[in-house]
């Protein structure tokens, strides 16, 4: 059972020439997720799925373009980050869990029809609504998303725990989450750093994905090879890749510009 306490012009710091019209805390059955909401309800609904170690801050660079283009925008953090309820732990089965709990927020917020964009983690999580609920998703944008373990995913998590013990990567996070930090990068590297999660493969799913996909990398990504987006795109019914050079895991930050044109583009065809 879901329910949520939403305060409409929630008065905040704003990103970017950008305020949300309402925000609020979804309650599920152990835990609170705060979300926040953009635009006008009667546009197309946009809901973005921040990356592993992201929050809705994640997104600042985009919020403001795709406003501008006519979309309404639904984002929130994730169980365990920003301002939602700290998690403990990562479960095995967490991203099914995520997917979930984000169909829970759309049900919430009466948002029948959605167009996802999903980073990392997030493409994870937005591949596994559009194969379960396909008749909610309209088209679905996936960035360095992961379906399955790669050798090369062993030294991009270790390169992240040390930036963490080198304080290189603490600050931004501290600024996304608060105390929680530190916690949290340990439960998430911990989580894909032990060998049940390399067991990951959700290649089987993909065939159920029907709407149209775009599926975009870097060339120069920290955690997977080019051919997973070219595995991703090939075995969607509808997919596109979107192959960055001299681009790694971070393309809505690396290159925000063009990543918010092209996806753009995409999603106005």
């Amino acid at each position: 059972m879901a329910t949520s306490h939403s305060k409409e012009g929630l008065q905040q710091a704003p990103r970017q020439g950008s305020q949300p019209a309402a925000s609020g805390m979804l309650a599920l059955d152990d835990h609170r997720l705060y979300w926040e909401r953009y635009g006008n309800r009667s546009h197309p609904c946009l809901l973005l799925l921040h990356h592993g170690l992201g929050s809705i801050r994640s997104w600042r660079r985009q919020i403001p373009a795709f406003l501008e283009a006519g979309w309404q925008v639904l984002v929130y953090d994730r169980w365990g980050y920003g301002r939602s309820d700290v998690r403990s732990i990562f479960q095995h089965a967490y991203l099914a869990q995520d997917a979930e709990e984000a169909i829970a927020l759309l049900d919430e917020q009466g948002v029948e029809k959605v167009t996802l964009v999903g980073h990392s983690d997030g493409g994870s999580i937005a591949l596994l609504m559009a194969a379960q609920h396909p008749e909610r998703v309209q088209a679905l944008v996936v960035v360095a998303a992961h379906i399955y373990f790669e050798p090369k995913m062993v030294t991009g998590l270790a390169g992240i725990a040390q930036a963490a013990i080198d304080s290189a990567l603490i600050g931004g996070l501290e600024r996304e989450h608060g105390q929680r930090a530190r916690g949290l990068l340990h439960a998430w590297v911990e989580h894909w750093q032990a060998p049940e999660s390399q067991s990951l493969d959700m290649r089987g799913m993909l065939p159920a994905i029907a709407s149209r996909t775009l599926v975009i990398q870097g060339e120069l990504d920290e955690h997977a090879t080019a051919q997973h987006a070219i595995d991703i795109a090939e075995g969607v019914q509808q997919g596109d890749v979107w192959l960055i050079p001299d681009v790694g895991h971070m393309p809505p930050h690396e290159i925000p510009e063009t990543f918010n044109q092209r996806v753009l583009e995409f999603l106005a065809t």
